[in-house]
């Protein structure tokens, strides 16, 4: 098993810059493609970004050129870099790990096994 937990998120202007970041423990020997999802109140889960194993990326169009997914595999730990944040961007952010050593993740949820407990990212208006 592995468990993930998500920080980094809180309260932003519209314009501003958050960095999320999704922590790896457990089985963390296997190489696992990476993916962070969002979900607005009373909305649908939605696929954010997807990283490989080796930090190849892709990017919703939503969110492309704005968001940037990195990975730092030596502290388990991947990244998601949002910047010029607008209000719709405001949803609880989840991290998914499937165990997968090359290529990008699924871009549905039901693709992988382990999640995080989501974190909170507001941006004010």
């Amino acid at each position: 098993q592995v468990q993930l937990v998500e920080s980094g998120g809180g309260l932003v202007q519209a314009g501003g810059s958050l960095r999320l970041s999704c922590a790896a423990s457990g089985r963390t020997s296997n190489r696992y493609a990476m993916a962070w999802f969002r979900q607005a109140p009373g909305k649908e889960r939605e696929f954010v970004a997807t990283i490989s194993w080796s930090g190849s990326t892709y990017h919703a169009d939503s969110v492309k050129g704005r968001f940037t997914s990195s990975r730092d595999n030596t502290k388990n730990t991947v990244y998601l870099q949002m910047n010029s944040l607008k209000a719709e961007d405001t949803a609880i952010y989840y991290c998914a790990a499937r165990m997968q050593p090359t290529g990008w993740g699924p871009s549905t949820s039901q693709g992988y096994d382990y999640w995080g407990q989501g974190t909170q990212v507001t941006v004010s208006s």
